[in-house]
């Protein structure tokens, strides 16, 4: 990839990660008030941001703190909470180039979130490590900064303020699965039976109990390895 590439590639995360991060924002400053009534400061809630860039796992990780959990409880909480992004990082895997550096898939492995997959898995051919850092660039300090003045002016928000600006995020995931689900009738299929599976593990009488997190390990699992099983991708395919 020349330079001028990859300031491209660059400029087109940057673009895709505003909308990123304004659903961000407004997801943080929710948790900022949590995480004041855990008795953090805003420093403290802004590092746990930028070292815990997940929204459920930040959650339950507040939650802990605020409850005078020990740090392996900590620990074991965020790591569950959290597991989902395991199972993205391996998808992602399948997507890197073979010469990039090991560095980069660290550093993709650690970032990835919901979003950060969607936007790069929707991308064809190769993971392009530019383009993933300049997304990150815009959203991760939204996130951040989202959480630390949620812990010094949440109450001064009113609540339908913070949850319209949250709408950014599910309009960005619509933004990302409809047109990969125009073009391929499996991504579609697999599109709509998320939607309907996921309703009816809300609502069944033991897997309502199951955290979201969990269910959407379980689905994830049944749902791409049904279709993986069933409409397998040569692995030139993949790569095109």
């Amino acid at each position: 990839m020349s330079k001028n590439e990859k300031i491209k590639a660059y400029r087109d995360g940057m673009r895709d990660g505003v909308p990123i991060g304004l659903g961000y924002f407004a997801v943080a400053f929710s948790l900022g008030i949590a995480a004041r009534s855990a008795g953090m400061s805003a420093l403290q809630g802004l590092v746990a941001s930028l070292l815990c860039n997940a929204s459920a796992g930040e959650f339950a990780l507040f939650t802990v703190i605020g409850a005078g959990g020990t740090y392996l409880e900590v620990a074991l909480v965020t790591l569950i909470a959290n597991a989902r992004y395991l199972l993205m990082s391996f998808a992602l895997s399948q997507r890197i180039s073979p010469e990039m550096p090991d560095y980069h898939r660290y550093l993709f492995g650690g970032l990835v979130t919901d979003e950060f997959f969607g936007i790069n898995i929707a991308r064809p051919g190769y993971l392009e490590p530019v383009y993933y850092y300049g997304a990150i660039t815009v959203a991760t300090p939204l996130w951040a900064v989202g959480t630390a003045l949620g812990i010094l002016m949440g109450n001064l928000l009113p609540g339908r303020v913070v949850s319209a600006l949250g709408v950014a995020l599910y309009g960005m995931f619509l933004a990302i699965i409809i047109p990969p689900a125009r073009e391929n009738r499996v991504v579609a299929a697999c599109v709509i039976c998320s939607f309907l599976l996921s309703g009816l593990f809300s609502v069944l009488p033991v897997l309502s109990g199951i955290s979201a997190g969990t269910r959407t390990i379980l689905l994830t699992l049944l749902i791409a390895g049904g279709a993986a099983l069933l409409f397998p991708v040569r692995e030139e395919e993949s790569a095109e």
